[in-house]
């Protein structure tokens, strides 16, 4: 018989909340060959992830901004526009999670997120509030889809991996939380979240 999965854990960007610095930076940089070369060269998604590991904002654009002088007002354009970055909110998978809330389901997050933007994205959004806790990489030094993460996410929140299954946009984090020991399956869209979380035996 299959593991009765006991813990839910939801990641964040692109499950509950938009995420695209495409949204400010189409007028901070309305070029759209342009936009695409600095994404691409200076302010990459290499760069952003080591914020989400833990390196201080201030650190990041003083490194930028020694490398690509010319190019400082946008470099601190991003952590300057950041909440306009995430847009909204997908209602209907929020509606999914507060919903296993209520009917009595363990629920926990883990996130790959900077800390000092998670305290913004928590105002912005009180749902992120919700659950029983959040394990947020910037706070703790580490990143999906690093084992270590999913191992001190199970052990602060006292999970059963084998009970445990994870909900998460990426398919190599998603593969991440499997090489843990975790069920885990990855995020297309509400329905087929639905049908995933059911066909775990899960009372959605």
């Amino acid at each position: 018989m299959a593991d009765k999965i006991d813990h839910i854990v939801f990641d964040i960007g692109k499950v509950l909340i938009h995420y695209d610095p495409n949204l400010p930076f189409s007028r901070i940089i309305p070029d759209a060959e342009e936009r695409k070369w600095f994404f691409q060269n200076v302010c990459t998604h290499d760069w952003n992830l080591e914020q989400d590991r833990g390196r201080k904002w201030e650190d990041a654009e003083a490194l930028l901004i020694a490398q690509y002088p010319e190019r400082e007002e946008h470099i601190r354009a991003f952590r300057k526009y950041w909440p306009e970055m995430v847009s909204h909110s997908y209602d209907d998978s929020v509606a999914i999670m507060l919903g296993l809330i209520d009917k009595g389901h363990d629920v926990t997050m883990l996130t790959n997120f900077a800390a000092d933007t998670f305290v913004e994205a928590r105002r912005m959004y009180p749902f992120l509030n919700a659950t029983r806790g959040i394990t947020v990489s910037g706070e703790i030094g580490l990143i999906k889809p690093d084992v270590a993460i999913y191992e001190r996410h199970a052990k602060d929140f006292g999970l059963t991996p084998e009970n445990s299954i994870f909900i998460d946009d990426t398919m190599v984090n998603v593969e991440g939380a499997r090489a843990a020991g975790w069920k885990a399956v990855q995020f297309t869209g509400a329905e087929k979240l639905k049908q995933d979380l059911i066909a775990h035996g899960i009372d959605v």
